[in-house]
């Protein structure tokens, strides 16, 4: 496959990106070995983006709360049952990591859980990560259950005071 002109490495010594024909199909692959809880990198090549895309990630829940990111770490792809987490937990933004939810080995495909910080995407598209527990389409938190979420390993906060909200929001008839 061809390199695209404009890529450069953020992080050769921890990944390589194996690029793919089509849309969404290249991915991003550890050189290294990780074991569950580390931090694998930290996420500061981003700018913040008031317009949520495809390729953005969500990080909070106002309006706008979304990072576009300027590294290798774009081209981690969503799995029903992730290898790592995006970790945007702090208010501190250098303290915004990926971490390992099991143990990763040289030559895995890095995997997050999109719902675990996007409440609504702004493209759903059919999952194909062929995991057991494979959601099938993935639209965001906003249409899963707490034990859905929790089962996943790890769910950004705003996820969780969104989910509140929603089961303590009164029904209109």
């Amino acid at each position: 496959m061809t390199i695209p002109k404009a890529y450069v490495p953020t992080h050769p010594e921890l990944f390589v990106v194996e690029f793919q024909p089509g849309n969404f199909a290249s991915r991003l692959v550890s050189l290294k070995s990780f074991e569950a809880k580390e931090t694998i990198a930290r996420i500061s090549r981003f700018t913040r983006t008031p317009h949520a895309a495809y390729h953005t990630v969500q990080c909070g829940s106002a309006l706008g709360d979304n990072i576009e990111l300027h590294s290798d770490l774009v081209y981690v792809n969503h799995s029903c049952e992730p290898n790592v987490a995006f970790d945007l937990s702090s208010k501190d933004t250098s303290q915004w990591h990926v971490r390992a939810l099991k143990q990763v080995k040289a030559g895995d495909p890095l995997t997050f859980f999109y719902p675990s910080t996007e409440w609504k995407m702004a493209q759903p598209f059919d999952c194909l990560c062929g995991s057991k527990t494979c959601l099938g389409r993935i639209e965001g938190a906003f249409i899963l259950s707490a034990e859905e979420l929790s089962s996943r390993g790890f769910v950004n906060p705003w996820i969780w005071t969104q989910l509140e909200r929603k089961a303590n929001k009164p029904r209109v008839e």
